[in-house]
């Protein structure tokens, strides 16, 4: 994501408790040159509210970002035989059980429980899709890749069923979908060797997630924004 869709994005989220900030007694502010420079350098100056909405924001960016951070590691050492598979399968994995305790807080069990194992069948599909790939098997591709396509839709579907105003199917959809697009053509250009198109390929997948990341964060503060307080 570019500089200026992020600070977009922060100030979006930052409208959300613009309301309650202004409907509440504010506290003396300390006048020395120190304290205002502490308080403009750090998010210590701001509402508790705001302080916890920008830090959950922040969360669910780190955990898409690990998310694809391993899944890269997965397809670089898959391409090249290394001896780090396992671990980082390993770590990956985790990664979803990571991302689908940020929405128990929230949703609960059910819904966080299915959240991981979906995210997890994404992911052992992708193994599967790109061990097929690199054993040249357009059959099992091809066969892997409409798998991969139908858990995209389920969890496309489980987010909009449980948040359908701020996660409508459609853009749920078209955020795993474009996911999924590009994150294939990024093991495939690494497969073929050409590895400045595998990386300019990475950059995008970074800006579409931490898109998706934004709109999964914003839409949970709409949802739950007493969670906040």
């Amino acid at each position: 994501m570019t500089k200026r869709s992020y600070v977009t994005t922060r100030f979006a989220v930052l409208v959300l408790v613009v309301g309650m900030a202004c409907t509440s007694e504010p506290e003396p502010a300390d006048s020395t040159p120190q304290a205002q420079v502490a308080q403009t350098s750090t998010l210590d100056g701001l509402p508790g509210t705001v302080r916890a909405m920008l830090a959950f924001q922040d969360e669910m960016r780190r955990l898409w970002e690990d998310h694809i951070v391993w899944t890269r590691g997965f397809i670089i050492s898959t391409a090249h035989s290394l001896p780090d598979a396992g671990p980082t399968t390993q770590r990956l994995l985790r990664n979803q059980v990571d991302i689908g305790n940020a929405f128990r807080r929230f949703y609960g069990d059910r819904v966080a429980d299915q959240t991981t194992q979906l995210l997890t069948d994404h992911i052992l599909i992708a193994a599967q899709l790109v061990t097929a790939a690199k054993a040249g098997d357009s059959a099992a591709v091809a066969a892997a890749s409409a798998k991969w396509t139908a858990n995209a839709d389920d969890i496309a579907r489980l987010w909009s069923q449980i948040n359908p105003r701020f996660f409508p199917f459609p853009a749920m959809q078209e955020h795993m979908h474009h996911h999924l697009m590009l994150t294939l053509d990024e093991a495939t250009l690494r497969l073929q060797g050409d590895f400045a198109g595998d990386i300019a390929k990475y950059d995008e997948v970074q800006t579409a997630i931490l898109e998706m990341a934004d709109m999964l964060s914003t839409g949970i503060i709409r949802q739950f924004p007493g969670k906040f307080q």
